[in-house]
């Protein structure tokens, strides 16, 4: 079986959490690269997170590279609030061995797509600060993106304001430039994430899944984002999507992101094209299938092995 060659661009972060756990555990994948970003806590705790999950899963071969402090231009603020102050509480994990790569995350991912033998996926879940360096520092490498799967944006609210949704909204600037890239970009955003939640009993059947479970639950378990029928597990929806695309539906759409002013963060959706005479940059996801969602969570918890 020939495997889809990804790289993660995370700020983990508990549902950034999941999707790495899900995405280095899943034979389907072969992971050439984690890079780190400030989100949902510092940068410092996004890198020493993502090291433990790796550590944990025993992927010692995958390379964990940091990544930006702080966003282009904005002030940075996290989401402690939602994720706790180390941004994965809930679980106790083992003093970590194993150090970052040397590289800063822009040097780690212009030299693994240039060393590439075929183009490949980046799946950003956190700000987009590191991609659009990348874009800035390297428009030569573009050819050696086959996509973009973004988590952010919503076409229908957002989250941290009346329009915007967390990752568009930490650093709006880097989501302009990743939009107007050029590169084909898959948003998958609020309209997807909040209908996919993770329901009480499929949280509940989490905790009886081996130690990977275990430690699943316990981060989901304090997670502080819910609402009535369980919790959005939003980054995990890119990983489903990658496996899964005929579980979600999605349409093609020209997206503009605002950059100042109350709209700040928002992605808008030229529904009309008033403006973008028919160009369209991305695959918006609309819908998805929440139970299959569901089912697919807990058969993945349930074949991870840990060490």
């Amino acid at each position: 079986m020939k495997k889809m060659p990804i790289i993660l661009d995370m700020d983990p972060g508990i549902d950034d959490a999941v999707a790495l756990a899900i995405a280095l555990t899943e034979p389907k994948f072969a992971v050439k690269l984690v890079t780190t970003v400030a989100g949902n806590v510092s940068v410092d705790k996004t890198t020493l997170n993502a090291l433990k999950l790796v550590e944990f899963f025993d992927r010692l071969d995958v390379p964990v590279a940091r990544g930006a402090a702080q966003p282009l231009k904005k002030d940075f603020v996290d989401a402690s609030y939602i994720h706790g102050a180390s941004g994965m509480p809930g679980y106790e994990f083992p003093p970590v061995q194993l150090k970052a790569d040397p590289r800063d995350a822009i040097t780690a991912i212009y030299q693994t797509l240039a060393a590439a033998a075929e183009p490949l996926t980046i799946v950003a879940t956190g700000a987009y600060t590191n991609i659009a360096q990348l874009l800035l520092d390297h428009p030569d490498i573009k050819s050696k993106i086959k996509q973009l799967v973004l988590m952010g944006g919503s076409l229908s609210g957002g989250n941290v304001s009346s329009v915007a949704e967390f990752n568009v909204f930490t650093d709006p600037e880097a989501a302009k430039i990743v939009y107007e890239s050029g590169l084909p970009i898959v948003m998958i955003g609020l309209d997807v994430t909040l209908k996919a939640l993770v329901s009480w009993k499929t949280l509940d059947r989490l905790a009886t899944l081996g130690e990977a479970g275990k430690m699943l639950h316990g981060l989901i378990t304090y997670y502080k984002d819910e609402y009535d029928g369980g919790k959005p597990l939003h980054d995990v929806n890119t990983i489903f999507y990658l496996l899964h695309p005929e579980a979600i539906k999605t349409k093609e759409y020209p997206i503009y992101v605002c950059t100042e002013g109350p709209a700040q963060g928002a992605t808008v959706a030229d529904f009309q094209d008033r403006w973008s005479n028919g160009k369209k940059n991305a695959v918006v996801g609309l819908d998805i299938d929440a139970a299959a969602f569901n089912q697919w969570l807990l058969e993945k918890v349930k074949q991870m092995a840990v060490k």
